[in-house]
């Protein structure tokens, strides 16, 4: 019984610390409202100087990738200064077409298609392909279905030149919300992911990159080789291996400049997502870049990031035991007190998460229903089962080196007008004509 009393209270200090510190990183911009207004990013811009690659790689695209493809080529850059390549494998013909059919369309010189063969079939494998087949100084990536910022080249080339700085992370978030029972907590990930974790992993210095509108000056990918075409977290392999070298990440989050995504259509599409999320994360962790970190601080927080998904498994398969043992088990009573204390965190973790459901309503411009704070709550432990079943198939197909790309679909849910107008209605910050505008006024695309 005594060493059943040690490892309950072990455990329960264990899984409550963690908890606590996930819920500080949930809150971190808003315990020092310095550090949020520190991440916005410029109000105005400096003239157009700095020469970009936007790589989007696409699989099975064709229903969202035309759309895609007009924001780059709309984007407020000089296209001159801007090349863009859509990176497909050869099979994926109703893409390819799609891609064609857009720049003949827009009269995009500046796009073109490359394909691919063989395998892997993946991401990273496009990106490197890609990568390979382009020149400009700064390589940053889209996915298929993004919707961009107008400004977000400008606001870049203006971050990179006057700070300094040859990594830059811009912010993404999902928005169609009202879609699935579980898509707000889904955006919510997204929305404390961005507006307040990758700052912590920022001022840390070990940031694992997003997938998407994210920076990076070409010499920096040609010094790391890449990306690793076997890995399932590409991005966050990347933004490991840069910290590695000591490369400071520049994260800029202005809610009126985020590139704009969807979340997955189905309860089942979102366990492969989490999957391929959870998985990657472990093998970042096997592959041990993150022990080159020169600071302790930094290999812990690495540790303790990439370790999650397991953590993650481990406690959900522990759920019906910790369940019988409230039942049929009689502890001390103090031990029972420490044993619930993982729960209080979770209860905070709760209370953070309705709250953050009100201010990204109000932060986008969404008229939240009454009800919604209400149907969050309830569905947030269902959604962490959902979170915890995903860890665990990820451990399953790491221990089975099963590495396959299990694709998310996407179908443009967050460019529905219903969605498109409501977040219309945000608050944007005032509108200031950019250093050097006029200058470059007719050199891009504006249609």
């Amino acid at each position: 019984m005594d060493l059943i009393a040690l490892g309950v209270i072990c455990a329960s200090l264990l899984v409550f610390g963690h908890s606590l510190f996930s819920l500080y990183l949930m809150l971190y911009t808003w315990e020092d409202p310095d550090r949020l207004r520190a991440s916005r990013g410029p109000a105005s811009y400096l003239p157009p100087r700095l020469s970009f690659t936007v790589l989007l790689p696409a699989r099975d695209e064709a229903a969202v990738i035309y759309e895609t493809i007009k924001r780059v080529v709309m984007a407020n850059y000089p296209a001159h200064l801007v090349e863009v390549v859509v990176i497909c494998h050869v099979d994926d013909a109703a893409t390819i077409a799609e891609a064609y059919r857009a720049i003949e369309d827009l009269d995009a010189p500046n796009v073109r298609v490359e394909t691919f063969s063989g395998g892997p079939i993946s991401k990273p494998r496009g990106l490197n392909v890609g990568f390979q087949r382009t020149t400009n100084q700064v390589v940053t990536i889209f996915d298929a279905e993004d919707d961009l910022h107008p400004d977000i080249f400008a606001m870049v080339n203006t971050v990179m030149l006057e700070e300094e700085v040859s990594v830059v992370q811009a912010g993404v978030q999902l928005m169609n919300y009202r879609d699935h029972w579980f898509s707000m907590h889904n955006v919510l990930e997204y929305f404390f992911w961005f507006k307040s974790r990758l700052h912590f992993h920022a001022r840390v210095g070990v940031v694992p990159l997003g997938g998407n509108t994210v920076f990076v000056r070409r010499h920096l990918l040609e010094r790391v080789g890449g990306w690793d075409e076997r890995c399932l977290t590409e991005d966050a392999d990347l933004g490991i291996r840069l910290s590695a070298l000591g490369e400071p990440v520049r994260i800029v989050y202005d809610p009126s400049r985020v590139t704009r995504e969807e979340t997955p259509e189905s309860v089942s599409s979102l366990i492969r997502q989490r999957t391929r999320w959870h998985q990657g994360f472990l093998q970042v962790l096997r592959k041990g870049v993150w022990r080159a970190l020169p600071r302790f601080g930094q290999r812990l927080l690495a540790l303790m990031t990439l370790s999650h998904p397991f953590l993650q498994a481990v406690l959900t398969l522990l759920w019906p035991l910790a369940f019988a043992g409230i039942l049929w088990v009689k502890l001390p009573i103090v031990v029972t007190m420490v044993s619930f204390l993982p729960l209080y965190a979770l209860l905070f973790q709760l209370l953070a998460t309705v709250v953050g459901s009100v201010m990204f309503a109000r932060e986008y411009g969404f008229r939240l229903s009454p009800l919604l704070p209400l149907v969050t709550a309830l569905t947030f432990l269902p959604y962490q089962l959902l979170l915890g079943l995903s860890a665990v198939r990820a451990v399953y197909r790491e221990l089975r080196n099963r590495t396959n790309w299990e694709k998310t679909p996407h179908v443009g849910a967050h460019r529905r007008p219903s969605v498109v107008r409501s977040a219309e209605l945000a608050p944007r910050r005032a509108r200031v004509e950019p250093v050097g505008r006029r200058a470059a006024h007719g050199m891009g695309r504006r249609r």
